[in-house]
């Protein structure tokens, strides 16, 4: 059984199981993202409340971020502290991950709500979703066993990812129809929100005059706002707003309101795609004069959206459209640091520019020092600092960077006041933590993440940095505990099974290491290094077919990526395909001569084929890069082969002061 994809916008009563709930309308312009997704929440989240309230409480984060009108049912379980500052102290924007985040949850919630199967949910006009409905319903498709809830997706043109799980995960019922549009439907095109193109209900909105649309589109906007509902106010609303005042002028006050909160809302909830959209609509008809320090907010919040869903350049021009409109010195410091973060982060490495972005940062300080007022000038010149630590630290400058940021937190430390701006302080420890690792001090560091955790307890991305320290200290059952803990305080993610499996494979717990990359792949099946680990367990375990598959899945994805290419060597090499194995491991190399493992497989591959004159070197530059146990073994293996007896007995004392308790090592020094 699979799941099914209807080639047009409405589903046509084709043959499907008993449907869990009537189809559902993902169109945007109704609530803007999770239009869907909070259709289908509002459905079941109060029969799972009677049934399973320890499921609804699991997931907390995801219910309230893409359904908001259940918050007042639905109590905030995991927290960050941002939750109870006011706005101008959020300063973390959501990274464009947290979506798929929250996809991962809802899959989840979906996967374990108690409904008999097989049932169906049936989603239509999926052509105009949001990106966050889109997601969600990629992941639906991936993640959810159709013989318990098949999705119906009614799409025409889904877009290409959402198109690519279709293909994968459904199939196409046989129907006689290629595509339907809304046809023969009733209603009335304001009131449904402008989401019905059929012309028995589009027709009669255009004959219409501008004055009588107008009015239409206001009516319904003031209705909707007068149920207090947030969804409409991300959807509906700035819609309605919108085509009033194209029709006919307009409260121009309606306009810049509804707009300013559905771009900022969208933008601190991180769905940047919906943030970037409205800002761009927003911008196209609100004039500067009309609310200059509001059209600078909706500027502000609509080019960082942009640039986190990788349009840069799009950004840029409306950093460079403020720049030629405002001279307040704050919001010019604030778009020179905007575009030196474009620059020195561009998703593309080689669009990357330090030398730019460190010009446009110093005249983000340079004027944030300038500022009159104690208290601003510590947090904006901090923040700015913080940000030139950033920019010289990808030009090498580690010991400046860390100067830079320790200035920030002497600011903080001096001119705010106690309590204020603590995410800000939190962000600055985790930053001189990082420049710490860098520096070779990494107990200092760790006493900045100690801080930054205890501080912001439901954060979860700093147990992350924290428990990658302390793997790397040697602590690995802190390490672990670190991990778990970022699992339990965020919706799912792939990163803590990811480094757990780490530790587990460390420990030689190589079914618990596997079960955790197979589920951070599941989470993300973008998610690149998970492959290059799952590849080299599978090759360990001599499962080479499966390992071979991982490989080319994460070369899809990176392509060149060294690690994967030695993985690949060695599967070649276990299979009999020597030329090939040996091409790999070259590229390999030629991709990052520093990685020891492909010159030991290279090494290996030598000795192999009868070259034991290459695998001794292959190998010496391997234990160059680090010592080990099985390398200097290997070598004393080919330097035997050599004749070369004492080079090799040193190499086995050696291998047996490391690994005391390796069998094969001692029985080769008894045979020496």
């Amino acid at each position: 059984m699979r799941h099914l994809w209807i080639r047009a916008t409405h589903w046509a009563g084709e043959p499907v199981p008993e449907p869990l709930l009537p189809p559902i309308d993902a169109h945007r312009r109704r609530c803007g993202p999770y239009t869907a997704a909070g259709a289908l929440l509002h459905a079941l989240v109060p029969r799972a409340l009677e049934h399973r309230p320890d499921l609804v409480s699991a997931h907390d984060i995801e219910i309230r971020a893409a359904a908001p009108d259940l918050c007042d049912v639905v109590p905030a379980r995991r927290q960050s502290i941002a939750a109870a500052l006011p706005r101008s102290q959020r300063i973390l924007v959501p990274a464009p991950r947290r979506t798929l985040r929250i996809a991962n949850g809802l899959a989840e919630f979906l996967r374990d709500y108690p409904a008999r199967g097989p049932r169906a949910l049936v989603v239509e006009q999926v052509d105009h979703a949001d990106h966050t409905d889109r997601e969600l319903l990629t992941v639906l498709l991936r993640r959810l066993d159709p013989a318990l809830l098949t999705l119906v997706v009614c799409a025409a043109d889904p877009g290409p990812e959402l198109a690519a799980a279709l293909e994968r995960y459904a199939e196409r019922p046989v129907t006689r129809r290629d595509h339907v549009t809304d046809g023969d439907a009733e209603g009335d095109y304001v009131e449904l929100d402008g989401t019905c193109d059929a012309p028995s209900v589009r027709e009669p909105y255009e004959r219409a005059s501008p004055g009588e649309r107008a009015r239409r589109h206001r009516e319904r906007a003031d209705a909707l706002a007068a149920t207090g509902l947030v969804a409409p106010r991300l959807g509906a609303i700035p819609y309605h707003r919108e085509r009033c005042h194209l029709e006919q002028g307009g409260d121009p006050r309606a306009v810049i309101d509804a707009f300013a909160f559905a771009v900022d809302r969208c933008l601190t909830e991180g769905f940047h795609h919906a943030a970037a959209e409205l800002g761009e609509r927003a911008l196209r008809i609100i004039e500067r004069e009309a609310d200059p320090e509001a059209w600078w907010r909706i500027l502000h919040g609509t080019a960082s959206a942009l640039g986190a869903t990788e349009r840069e350049e799009a950004a840029r021009a409306l950093f460079d459209l403020a720049r030629r409109e405002i001279v307040d010195p704050k919001d010019r410091a604030t778009a020179a640091y905007a575009t030196a973060m474009l620059l020195v982060r561009h998703h593309d490495p080689a669009r990357r520019d330090a030398d730019e972005a460190l010009a446009w940062i110093n005249e983000a300080v340079a004027l944030t020092s300038l500022l009159p007022d104690r208290r601003l000038r510590a947090f904006h010149l901090g923040f700015d600092l913080n940000g030139k630590a950033l920019v010289v630290s990808r030009r090498g400058r580690l010991t400046e960077a860390y100067r830079l940021v320790e200035a920030a937190i002497e600011l903080a430390e001096r001119d705010l006041d106690p309590g204020e701006h603590p995410i800000h302080r939190l962000v600055l420890w985790a930053n001189r933590a990082q420049l710490s690792v860098l520096l070779g001090r990494p107990h200092e560091a760790l006493a900045d993440l100690t801080a930054a955790v205890e501080a912001d307890p439901e954060y979860p991305d700093y147990y992350i940095d924290r428990g990658n320290l302390l793997c790397r200290l040697g602590r690995h059952d802190e390490a672990a505990a670190d991990y778990e803990t970022a699992m339990r305080v965020s919706p799912p993610f792939p990163e803590p099974y990811y480094n757990r499996a780490e530790i587990r494979f460390a420990e030689g717990d190589h079914e618990g290491a596997l079960a955790d990359l197979d589920h951070a792949l599941e989470l993300d099946p973008g998610f690149a290094l998970a492959y290059v680990n799952r590849a080299g367990l599978l090759t360990a375990a001599g499962e080479y077919g499966r390992a071979r598959e991982d490989v080319e899945l994460g070369l899809a994805l990176d392509p060149g990526n060294a690690h994967l290419l030695c993985v690949l060597g060695q599967v070649e090499a276990a299979e009999g395909r020597h030329a090939e194995a040996r091409k790999a491991l070259d590229a390999a190399l030629d991709r990052d001569p520093a990685l020891a493992s492909a010159w030991a497989a290279r090494g290996a591959l030598a000795f192999e084929t009868g070259d034991p004159e290459g695998a001794v070197a292959d190998l010496t530059r391997a234990l160059e890069l680090g010592e080990d146990a099985a390398l200097l073994f290997n070598r004393a293996v080919a330097l035997r082969a050599l004749g070369r007896r004492e080079p090799a007995r040193a190499d086995l004392l050696r291998a047996a002061d490391l690994a005391p308790d390796d069998a094969d090592v001692r029985q080769a020094l008894e045979d020496a």
